[in-house]
């Protein structure tokens, strides 16, 4: 399979390019829309200096794997099934290295990381959450949110560490609960803000122009 440059479209055997600075890494276990529009921003440059080095899922029937395909992208499969946490994420962690990937993106992977993945890509591995975390980690957090009655929800793109949700919060975007909202409605409209800043976070942490003060991300410039 060939994979295509994503400055000029031409296969990477035919590319004068020089390669950009940044490697990607994204791991997905369904549909992958979040990796979708962080692809569409790195081929568009809103992403400056980066590229999506490899695609990686635990689920063979996962269409964002397909996707990623479709795209000219390296697509591998790690099957999960029957392996411990630390097992399986040793296999990940030797495909990302192989390619030499310098920052991981979640994309809907639906596995919680174990201690030796984080410890290998400290401060690199990003995730994003449907809720303003800290308010309602762990699954269903939109269903969460309408059954507390709260007014606000949101999205959050935060570092990942070793616990659930956890890390500190890189950016958040705000989404108004309406009367009628259901789960599926909300959860549409926090999508549309996904979408936005998760690649606005990735192109903060790519720029260097950040610092960690406790649990705070704090921009530089």
């Amino acid at each position: 399979m060939s994979f295509f440059c994503t400055v000029c479209g031409k296969p990477q055997e035919q590319c004068d390019c020089p390669g950009p600075t940044h490697r990607l890494g994204i791991l997905l276990s369904g549909r992958g829309s979040n990796f979708m529009a962080i692809a569409d921003n790195v081929a568009s440059g809103k992403i400056p200096d980066a590229e999506i080095a490899v695609v990686v899922s635990n689920r063979s029937d996962a269409p964002g794997l397909e996707e990623a395909k479709r795209r000219g992208l390296d697509a591998r499969l790690i099957p999960s099934k029957g392996l411990e946490r630390e097992a399986y994420d040793h296999q990940v962690v030797a495909v990302l290295k192989e390619k030499q990937v310098d920052l991981v993106c979640l994309a809907g992977f639906m596995r919680l990381l174990s201690p030796y993945f984080v410890s290998q890509f400290p401060n690199r591995v990003l995730n994003i959450h449907p809720s303003l975390l800290p308010a309602f980690p762990g699954l269903e957090a939109q269903r969460q949110a309408l059954e507390h009655g709260v007014k606000f929800t949101g999205c959050t793109v935060h570092f990942v560490d070793e616990n659930l949700d956890a890390g500190p919060i890189i950016l958040q975007a705000a989404v108004p609960i309406l009367d009628d909202d259901t789960a599926e409605t909300l959860s549409a409209r926090i999508l549309d803000q996904e979408h936005r800043i998760y690649s606005e976070a990735v192109a903060l942490v790519l720029s260097g122009n950040w610092k960690l003060a406790g649990r705070r991300v704090l921009r530089t410039t």
